[in-house]
């Protein structure tokens, strides 16, 4: 079973050894390894048995460092870089020849970020590679935001997991690559699209896919309880009174049905507090007696535009 713990130097051994190890970031926890090691590298998309077609995100602790993994940073992406970096920002840049094949999925580009977590911010510092580092959890389930929710998922499979409390954001990365220098979003995430347009402008978005994504987290079916998950929208959500079905809503109780099968998402309406409860919600929901979960979508604005795709992909599953 993986140790817990705040060793840094302990974690940078495990990864310079070529093993596997949970890293906290403010938005979820990731399963780490040497971006250079092609062996780590498989080990990731082995123990999360993720696809081989679903790229990985790398995370290191300075510009100077990603300029090295990449051919070119256009000029818009270096004035959202400055602007968020560290943070949950991920950019889709021109790959150069030092990045895997197998990190970018066999494309061209690559996906970096530079997470604000100051624990794993110090343990990059110590690095001389990137981190591979997807969320730290069995493919298409829910992402971990604590060190214990790695640990009953794969505790069994690394040997240590670095705990960094309680993810702050709690939900992934906004990814942001450039088509013919034009912005596009392909992940909704931590970072909204309001505070992104403020710096550069207008920014086009693309839809999921099923197969062969452009960009890490882009699949239609993710973030699923194990539970059958049903979607609506408020006031629209069937009531049933039964104890067995569960809700996730935003910030109003149902009425006529137990408080204990509700979890509102944010009581005063703030959609930073509810993307930061959304996935240990879900995931309490899915441990609770019962058969399904029902949830609402929450105001399509800021966080909860990420909040509400991460809802529906959730509710993919079976379609």
């Amino acid at each position: 079973m993986a140790d817990i713990g705040v060793n840094i130097e302990l974690a940078k051994v495990f990864l310079e050894q070529g093993k596997l190890v949970a890293i906290p970031t403010e938005t979820v926890y990731g399963l780490a390894a040497n971006a250079l090691n092609d062996r780590a590298v498989l080990n990731i998309f082995e123990v999360k048995n993720r696809p081989s077609f679903d790229p990985l995100i790398i995370h290191t602790d300075s510009i100077d460092k990603v300029v090295k993994f990449v051919t070119r940073i256009p000029e818009k992406a270096e004035q959202l870089a400055q602007r968020f970096w560290p943070g949950p920002l991920t950019l889709l840049l021109p790959k150069s020849q030092v990045v895997s094949d197998l990190v970018t999925s066999g494309l061209d580009q690559v996906a970096v970020r530079i997470p604000s977590h100051p624990l794993t911010l110090k343990l990059l510092s110590q690095l001389d590679f990137p981190l591979a580092a997807p969320s730290a959890n069995p493919f298409g389930y829910i992402s971990p935001t604590t060190a214990n929710h790695v640990a009953e998922q794969l505790g069994n499979k690394i040997p240590y997991i670095l705990n960094g409390g309680e993810c702050g954001v709690g939900i992934e990365s906004t990814i942001i690559g450039f088509a013919d220098e034009q912005p596009v979003v392909y992940r909704l995430g931590g970072l909204a699209l309001e505070d992104i347009e403020r710096v550069i402008g207008a920014v086009r978005f693309t839809a999921h896919s099923s197969s062969n994504p452009k960009a890490p987290g882009m699949l239609k079916s993710h973030y699923a309880p194990r539970k059958p998950f049903f979607l609506n929208t408020r006031g629209n959500i069937p009531t049933e009174a039964n104890g067995l079905t569960h809700y996730l809503l935003f910030d109003q109780f149902l009425e006529g049905v137990d408080v204990r099968v509700q979890r509102l998402l944010s009581p005063d309406g703030d959609l930073k507090e509810a993307a930061h409860n959304l996935f240990s919600y879900l995931r309490e929901l899915d441990s609770l007696p019962g058969n399904k979960i029902w949830a609402e979508l929450v105001p399509d604005r800021d966080l909860g535009r990420a909040i509400n795709d991460r809802l529906r992909r959730a509710a993919a599953i079976g379609e």
